[in-house]
């Protein structure tokens, strides 16, 4: 329980600490997705840097439905893409039926708690764009463990037009496997 207790005052100063995300307004969520496009593995291309995350490589997070939401196992690799392997389990509910483009996030139990938006999705090129609704994280994921350069390039610029610092995101080592 003490292991428990310590491992969420650390997310939770993770995520209530550190610098701001896009200059001007927040950007929003897109119109809408469909929730099937969630499902799945979805493979780390870039991050705003995040104290959670710290030295990971290698990261994926797999969606997979439950009768009120999704889970989400989230895991990377510390200090190499062969490291050691970090691993924490989120439960994601629907925020906004409307667009689902919102996530409601809970984490080590329940004990945190974070919203996180769905900006761009790029279905036929198979990355999307996930924010903190604060904008101070930020992550360009994909259904594949790269992104051809053409793609990541279009992605990248595409962050840049919602307000983020491109040069502040950092671009972890795929899996070697």
């Amino acid at each position: 329980m003490l292991k428990r207790l310590t491992l969420a005052a650390a997310a939770a100063m993770c995520l209530a600490a550190g610098p701001a995300g896009p200059a001007g307004a927040q950007p929003q969520p897109v119109e809408r997705i469909e929730l099937t496009k969630m499902m799945g593995r979805w493979y780390e291309v870039a991050r705003l840097p995040n104290k959670i995350q710290s030295g990971c490589q290698a990261g994926a997070s797999d969606w997979v439905r439950v009768s009120d939401g999704f889970a989400v196992t989230q895991t990377c690799r510390k200090g190499a893409p062969d490291g050691p392997v970090a691993q924490w389990k989120a439960k994601a509910k629907v925020a906004d039926p409307a667009s689902n483009a919102k996530f409601r996030m809970t984490f080590f139990g329940g004990l945190v708690s974070q919203e996180y938006w769905v900006l761009e999705h790029k279905a036929d090129q198979g990355w999307i764009i996930l924010s903190t609704r604060d904008g101070k994280y930020l992550w360009l994921m994909s259904q594949k463990p790269t992104l051809p350069a053409a793609v990541k390039a279009q992605a990248v610029s595409r962050i840049r037009q919602l307000g983020f610092d491109p040069g502040r995101l950092e671009f972890p080592l795929p899996s070697r496997g």
